[in-house]
Parts: structure tokens; sequence; C-alpha cells
């Protein structure tokens, strides 16, 4: 039988706290047909669009990222939790299931009018990737789409991200939290 991406992702009972169902990714990352399987997959859609950077979210989506922007030969732009970036920055807070956190992007990396593809591994709530979402529109940039290895329908995200009229490519969806 085929292996699909989702075959190589591995669930871990109880991580980070009692209850939860951790998809592990490193799995997928650390197999070279899946890890390919996953950049061409996450790819796929957007073949033959005009993109001119691919944005990933900390910290996962930046393995992701790296590795569609060298495919497709463009430029990398890392969005980071607060205080992780060393040049001048702009912040976006957001809310996360208990409290706040914040994300930031350089201020000049991304230049206006530049068509740029987000990526991560795990869609949940859409917080974050709407953060990512605000920081490249803010500095005039426009996101052609956002792309990830998995999707928790349950907690939302995609819908979230497709009202705010984002194109949501996801690889592989897991039930519950």
């Amino acid at each position: 039988m085929k292996k699909t991406v989702k075959d190589y992702i591995r669930t871990i009972a109880d991580f980070p706290h009692e209850g939860i169902l951790f998809r592990d990714v490193t799995t997928l990352f650390a197999d070279p047909r899946g890890f390919r399987m996953a950049i061409d997959q996450l790819l796929h859609p957007y073949a033959g669009e005009a993109i001119d950077k691919v944005v990933g979210l900390e910290a996962r989506g930046f393995i992701l990222g790296g590795a569609i922007a060298h495919q497709l030969s463009v430029g990398f732009v890392p969005i980071r939790k607060k205080g992780k970036l060393p040049g001048a920055v702009i912040s976006q807070a957001y809310t996360l299931e208990y409290g706040e956190a914040v994300m930031e992007v350089h201020d000049d990396a991304l230049q206006p009018g530049e068509k740029v593809l987000i990526v991560d591994d795990l869609l949940a709530t859409g917080g974050t990737c709407e953060a990512g979402i605000k920081l490249v529109e803010r500095l005039g940039a426009e996101v052609i789409g956002c792309a990830f290895v998995i999707d928790l329908p349950e907690l939302g995200g995609r819908k979230l991200l497709e009202k705010l009229g984002m194109n949501v490519h996801v690889l592989c969806e897991f039930e519950g939290a």
C-alpha cells in the first residue's frame, strides 16, 4: 500500500498536557521520502504562480518554508516569536487558548507588492497564521496562500483564514484537538 503524508506523522498522547494528542511531524521530516512528498504536495497548488517569498511561521514552518523557498528559488522570511529577531521589527499580538502572544518580522523583510506564500506544519485555531497574515499585509505584500501539513478542523482555523479571504491548502486532517 502506498504511504501518504499522514502515515509518516506520529501521535504522542498526553503531550504537552494530559488529554492532548500531539501530532509530531519530526517523523515526517526525518524520512526522506515522506519529507519530499510533503514539500512536493505543499507546492503543487502553487505551481506556475508568481511567488516572491515564502514566509515560515515559528518554528516548524521554518523547516518546511526553507525547503519550499529552495524549490521555488525564492527568498525565505521567518516570522518569529517576540524578541527573537535582531533587527528592527514590526509586531502583531494574537490570542492563545490561555492568554496572548506576539509574533514579529523584520520591518524590511518584504517589499510592497511582493506575493507571499505562508507555510506552517499545523493549522489549529488559526491565530498564529492570522498574525502572520497581518504582518505580511502591514509591510504591503500580498498573501497568495497559506499551506499546512496538518489541519485540526474542529478548532476552526481553516474557517477563520477562509473568512479572511485566504486560499488554504492542507495535506491531511486529524480529528480532535
